[in-house]
């Protein structure tokens, strides 16, 4: 056989273990009879093949039959009540042919699964039941998780009698260990001994999840077929995941034997809803332990459950309360010092001591702060840039450098890592040095399966011989509380920098609005101081047209006329930089109650519209509503709304304008609609802003208007928008909150 060869069972044997059917294995095991039945007539659908031998009757005369011609009607109007009670899965002691059997029910599907196991009375069935103080007593008097672990396999051994009777813990990855036992004298102990994942794959370990307690009679059983093959119900194999009954995987029956195994029974250790580990209870030859007896076992893993629960509770709240203090300190820490790096790594507690750790490292404002035994800066660099691809903030690994080969050259300081992204470009790193450890495992854990070739099947490893090996570039492991304290740090952080920035802000816009202030008042007076030069320039070229205009040349003329064009252009510019300016200093409105309609026909004679514009259609509609402000600053949001919709419409052949409202979002809206020139989508946005115009230089304007516009109806508590397209046209709408 060659290495590639060895090296591709190895693979084939993960496969093989984790995707293997067990839940619909198709048999049973032989200590007992299997039959499946519609539950919506008890009619019998599928039993297994050994119901000649417990039942004295064939495969022939049971399938298809009603569950009656099996149990007779009194037992199975018993059976029906049970049902009804729908507290499944239910028991139920039934006699079949003189010998007495406990009938065992659950629902599998549409299918109606029954077990039967012989049943013989035992002289004290009440005897777990009467030691249960004594032994809820000795659970809570344990001093801790080892001591408990330890009398849990003492008691469960002398209550059932197996030869040996082992506690095993799963870890992080699923290996196990057996970290308690208690066996037979002259056995070899397994006590400390590790076992890979793959020894309890992924689908037994989700088994243990519904079924609690795992039994294994006979290794040496055959397996009992179900017959048929196929639920006539669905037409699928039939789900026994929940039936004591089912059959065993052959590669674990293997296993099992190859460990001088000749029965078993696992029950689950759950912790906070996680299969934690197993009682494992092995037996050198065939032991049967009844129904009763296995939900006793059942009961003492719970039991045993909830006391190790209490027991890691206690351990985590007190660990939990000495890292809130830490966290609380580094707080205040951050709170009196400005400078959260500073706090966080050279006050009396420094964010290492929170998570316990070689050393660390933060990355804020793009400088580093190294505290403790970490990679040198350019690695840190490189590790920065692997952690920021990671797809969440947190990040944590005890093997880095498995993922992260780079770090194979610093793993002796930081084989762990658990980084934070605090904000954007902003870190925190926690490191944890290599610790280099002895694993004793059940054989050795690479040599997972070997090649049958007498069944031309994979079969397990054959040798448990204790096989040590190092472990190296590992790191103590994360556990829970380092997660929780890393989060609940990087929402302090995050709320004290939000905080500075707030106040940053704050300082900055009270700065703003000053030299806004001033910025008003500047502009205002330039606009004021402006307008005597600029009036006397007027009258100037007024007097040079009237009086010398036929003593200049024609392009004298012409410059002339360039000249006056441009005055008033400055003028108009003057007067309305002062407006706005005069709005952003107006102080509280002269709010009165405005005929729309008068004021908008006083707009249209102050513009002349019928003068400058005689071709434009003008519609308004004969009843508006009166507005609700102050009229002076109406006056100039009708005034420029108005003046625009005539200039841009006005090339237009039959240019329309169209003044009304509308309800818009439930609310009552104004518009002013023309056909004119339309606005392109770049500018929607924009057009409100001042010096801000969206055609060229063949249509008059400053671009204040409509800046002008939208801060009337903003001091009126108000909203205003403009819907158009290039050349369809624009509509405006606006309302007004006073």
């Amino acid at each position: 056989m060659t290495p590639n060869f060895v090296e591709n069972i190895d693979k084939l044997d993960l496969e093989n273990c984790s995707r293997e059917p067990i839940h619909i294995i198709g048999k049973t095991q032989a200590h007992g009879v299997l039959v499946a039945c519609d539950p919506q007539n008890l009619k019998i659908t599928q039993v297994g093949q050994n119901v000649t031998d417990f039942f004295g009757v064939t495969f022939e005369e049971l399938f298809g039959n009603d569950l009656s011609f099996l149990l007779g009607e009194e037992q199975v109007k018993d059976l029906i009540e049970l049902l009804s009670s729908k507290d499944l899965p239910i028991s139920q002691d039934v006699s079949i042919n003189d010998t007495n059997f406990l009938m065992l029910g659950h629902y599998s599907g549409p299918n109606l699964i029954l077990d039967f196991e012989p049943y013989k009375l035992v002289d004290n069935p009440f005897l777990f039941q009467k030691q249960l103080t004594r032994i809820l007593n000795q659970f809570q008097a344990a001093k801790s998780v080892d001591q408990l672990c330890d009398f849990v396999t003492v008691l469960t051994k002398k209550m059932f009698g197996y030869n040996r009777v082992m506690i095993y813990r799963f870890d992080e990855e699923w290996n196990g260990e057996v970290i308690a036992e208690s066996k037979e004298e002259g056995m070899v102990s397994w006590l400390g001994l590790h076992y890979p994942a793959t020894d309890i794959p992924t689908q037994s370990r989700q088994l243990f999840l519904k079924h609690r307690v795992r039994i294994i009679t006979d290794v040496h059983y055959t397996p009992v077929p179900i017959t048929p093959e196929l639920s006539p119900l669905t037409g699928e194999p039939l789900d026994i995941s929940r039936s004591g009954l089912r059959a065993v995987s052959p590669i674990h029956i293997e296993y099992l034997k190859n460990m001088e195994v000749g029965a078993s029974l696992s029950a689950a250790i759950i912790v906070k809803g996680k299969l934690w580990g197993l009682i494992a209870c092995h037996h050198k030859t065939a032991k049967h332990l009844d129904f009763y007896q296995r939900e006793s076992c059942r009961f003492l893993a719970q039991m045993f459950s909830t006391e190790l629960t209490l027991q890691e509770n206690s351990a985590l709240i007190s660990q939990r309360k000495l890292s809130e203090s830490l966290r609380r300190q580094l707080v205040v820490q951050m709170n009196k010092e400005s400078d959260v790096v500073t706090a966080l790594s050279e006050g009396n507690v420094k964010f290492t001591q929170l998570i316990s750790s070689g050393g660390g490292a933060i990355f804020m404002k793009d400088r580093w702060k190294i505290i403790g035994n970490t990679p040198n800066q350019e690695q840190l660099e490189n590790l920065m840039n692997f952690v920021k691809e990671q797809p969440k903030s947190l990040f944590l690994t005890r093997k880095l450098s498995a993922v992260f080969p780079e770090a194979k050259v610093y793993k002796e300081t930081a084989s762990g890592v658990l980084s934070l992204k605090i904000l954007d470009n902003t870190y925190i790193f926690w490191f944890r040095p290599e610790e280099i450890q002895e694993v004793n495992w059940g054989g050795n854990p690479q040599k997972k399966a070997v090649f049958n070739e007498k069944e031309q099947r994979l079969s397990p490893r054959k040798s448990f011989e204790k096989w040590s090996e190092k472990l190296m570039g590992i790191s103590q492991p994360w556990q829970e509380i380092d997660k929780d304290m890393a989060r609940a740090l990087r929402e302090n952080i995050s709320y004290i920098l939000l905080a500075q920035q707030q106040e940053e802000i704050e300082a900055l816009n009270l700065s703003l609005n000053e030299a806004n202030k001033e910025l008003k008042l500047f502009s205002y007076g330039l606009s004021h101081d402006l307008r005597a030069p600029v009036n006397g320039m007027k009258g100037i070229l007024t007097i040079l047209d009237e009086n010398h205009r036929k003593e200049l040349s024609e392009e004298g003329q012409k410059f002339l006329q360039i000249s006056r064009d441009l005055n008033d252009k400055m003028s108009n510019l003057i007067d309305d930089i002062l407006e706005y300016s005069r709005l952003n200093n107006t102080g509280d409105l002269e709010v009165s109650s405005v005929d729309t309609l008068e004021l908008i026909e006083e707009v249209l004679k102050f513009v002349n519209a019928k003068g400058s514009y005689p071709k434009t259609t003008l519609k308004i509609q004969s009843q508006l509503p009166k507005m609700k402000g102050d009229r002076r600053l109406l006056f100039q949001l009708w005034a420029n709304l108005l003046n625009n919709a005539l200039k841009y419409s006005a090339e237009k052949e039959n240019p329309k304008i169209e003044v009304g409202t509308t309800v818009k979002d439930g609310r009552e809206v104004y518009y002013i609609k023309d056909n004119g020139i339309g606005i392109h989508p770049d500018f929607l946005e924009k057009i409100f802003e001042a010096f801000k115009r969206a055609v060229g230089g063949e249509f008059k304007g400053t671009g204040i208007g409509l800046a002008i516009v939208k801060k009337v109806v903003e001091k009126h508590d108000g909203e205003i928008w403009v819907e158009s397209e290039p050349d369809q046209g624009s509509e405006f709408y606006f309302y007004l909150g006073t």
